[in-house]
């Protein structure tokens, strides 16, 4: 087990997060004048696993702030909490009235699968009531919690919800760290099996995932900030 603060990794997870380094990184710096994060991005893996997964998240934890000093994030909007959902492992997740979040994630939901699911970074995944609504007057039979995401949030301009930004929902703060990739256990909900339509290649319609930084309980119906003022 490796710990960073708050954070554990199992030596998959923090194989998983190393390989991952740049293809996360770059998601900071999509979009945005990338040369104010340049300097923080991780070096390459020299093969000491626990100094390189301490430099990986060093990185990634520095680039949303730099980018929020430069200037480079939205600025503040207000959405709210549409739906909260969990499951012991696989789809749908099922909805429930209010959720314990630590620093692992939604207390009592797990995944099916760890390979590409579970890290820290990937403690919360969060998505657009009005997505899933797009989708549906699509004919698409999806609703929330089907897509395996923890949050359902309405009224926030969703293609500003990416690597970087910082959302407060409830008494919880977390950073967007990724999108979601969707995989083929998400068929069942989309015409002809097509679960790439909710890919972040297809436009601003992919779930995303978050790391938490300050734990803590949301109930349905609760704000969910984007991009909060912080003390």
């Amino acid at each position: 087990m490796y710990t960073i603060g708050p954070y554990r990794f199992t030596e998959t997870d923090a194989r998983r997060t190393v390989h991952f380094a740049d293809v996360v990184f770059d998601l900071y710096a999509e979009g945005r004048d990338a040369s104010v994060i340049e300097h923080l991005r991780p070096r390459p893996a020299n093969g000491d696993l626990a100094a390189d997964l301490a430099a990986v998240w060093s990185a990634w934890m520095s680039a949303g702030p730099v980018l929020r000093d430069a200037g480079q994030l939205p600025g503040r909007a207000e959405g709210m909490v549409v739906q909260l959902s969990v499951s012991p492992g696989g789809l749908p997740k099922l909805p429930v009235a209010a959720a314990e979040v630590t620093w692992k994630g939604v207390y009592g939901d797990r995944q099916a699968t760890r390979n590409h699911h579970g890290r820290p970074w990937q403690a919360l995944c969060i998505w657009s009531a009005e997505v899933i609504d797009d989708f549906r007057r699509a004919g698409h039979n999806i609703a929330p919690g089907r897509a395996g995401e923890n949050i359902t949030i309405s009224a926030l301009p969703w293609a500003d919800v990416r690597a970087g930004v910082r959302l407060r929902i409830g008494e919880v703060l977390c950073e967007v760290s990724s999108y979601a990739l969707p995989c083929a256990s998400n068929k069942p909900w989309f015409i002809n099996g097509d679960f790439r339509v909710m890919h972040h290649d297809r436009g601003p319609v992919s779930r995303v995932y978050a790391t938490v930084l300050e734990p803590g309980r949301i109930t349905v119906g609760d704000d969910a900030i984007l991009e909060p003022s912080l003390p």
